[in-house]
C-alpha cells in the first residue's frame, strides 16, 4: 500500500512540475514490471537511463510541435548575438517551464536588444514562464503562469566593486534573493505571518546568497521599456514591489502590486500580456 502511494505521489509530482515527466515515469514503471526477472540493480540502471532518455527525447522532439498546436512556443534557452537573452538557469528549460505565447518571444528579443544597445554586453535573463500544455494548468508555486501569457524576468546584478555581472543572478535560480526596503522607502503593506499566502520571506536562505546589489541602470531601463514600448508587444500588467519601482524612478499605470497572497516581487519582474 505504501509503495503504491509513493508511486502515485511521484507520478503526480512529476506531472505537476514538468507535465510530461509523469507520462515518462508511467512508461518506466510499466517497463519495470516487465523486467521483474532482471536483478534489482540492473532494473534501477535501466529505469534511470530510460527515464532521462525518454524525457529528453520527448522534451526536445515531441513537446515543442505539440505545444505549438496550442499556441505556445519555447523561449530560447541560450543567448545569441541577435537576441541577447537566456534562461537564468538551465533548469527552467529542463523542466519545460519556458513555454510562452509567441508574442513573449518577440518581446524578450526586443527588450534584450534595447537594453544591450544602451549597455553593450548585457544579457537579459528570464525565470519561470509557463508549462507547454493546457490553459489553467498550474505552474507551482505560482498563482498564475497557466496560460502562456506570463513571464518572470530577473533583475540585473552587479558585484561588490559596482561592475555589472553578465548572465548572473544573486541566487542560483534567480528567485528568493529578496531586496529589502531601505531608509526612505515605503515598506510593503503586508503583515508578517499572514496565513494562506505564497509571500514567503525564506529568511533562512538570505545569508547564503552572495552580496550582489541590483544594477539600477539596466534594471531601470528594462522596467521603463516594459512600461512604454512593451505596451506595443501586448504588455498589460507588470508586477514589482512598489518601493523598488519608486527607487528606480519608474511609474506607469501598468505597474501594480500583486497583493499580499502572492509571492514577493522584489527578486524579479512579472509581466503579463493581453489575450
Amino acid at each position: 500500500m505504501a509503495r503504491r502511494l509513493l508511486t502515485s505521489l511521484v507520478f503526480v509530482m512529476l506531472t505537476l512540475v514538468t507535465q510530461v515527466g509523469g507520462i515518462v515515469f508511467a512508461i518506466c514503471w510499466l517497463m519495470n514490471r516487465l523486467l521483474r526477472r532482471v536483478s534489482v540493480w540492473r532494473r534501477a540502471i535501466i529505469d534511470v537511463a530510460l527515464f532521462f532518455g525518454l524525457y529528453a527525447g520527448l522534451s526536445i522532439f515531441v513537446v515543442p510541435p505539440l505545444a505549438a498546436l496550442g499556441g505556445r512556443v519555447p523561449l530560447p534557452c541560450s543567448a545569441a548575438s541577435d537576441r541577447p537573452f537566456a534562461a537564468a538557469h538551465p533548469a527552467f528549460c529542463w523542466l519545460n517551464h519556458h513555454y510562452v505565447d509567441m508574442r513573449l518571444v518577440v518581446l524578450m528579443t526586443d527588450l534584450s536588444r534595447d537594453v544591450a544597445r544602451q549597455f553593450p554586453g548585457t544579457v537579459t535573463l528570464f525565470l519561470d514562464a509557463n508549462l507547454p500544455f493546457i490553459n489553467g494548468f498550474p505552474l507551482l508555486p505560482h498563482l498564475s503562469h497557466g496560460d502562456g501569457r506570463k513571464l518572470d524576468i530577473a533583475y540585473y546584478y552587479r558585484g561588490v566593486n559596482g561592475s555589472y555581472l553578465p548572465g548572473r543572478t544573486r541566487s542560483p535560480i534567480g528567485y528568493w534573493s529578496f531586496e529589502q526596503p531601505g531608509p526612505g522607502d515605503t515598506p510593503s503593506p503586508c503583515r508578517a505571518g499572514t496565513w494562506l499566502t505564497t509571500r514567503w520571506d525564506v529568511q533562512f536562505l538570505q545569508g547564503l546568497f552572495p552580496d550582489r546589489p541590483v544594477e539600477p541602470a539596466r534594471t531601470r531601463a528594462a522596467l521603463r521599456w516594459l512600461a512604454t514600448e512593451g505596451q506595443r508587444a501586448g504588455v498589460e500588467r507588470i508586477f514589482i514591489e512598489p518601493y523598488l519601482a519608486a527607487r528606480l524612478g519608474v511609474s506607469s499605470p501598468l505597474l501594480g502590486f500583486q497583493g499580499c497572497r502572492a509571492a514577493r516581487h522584489d527578486d524579479h519582474i512579472h509581466i503579463q500580456i493581453r489575450l
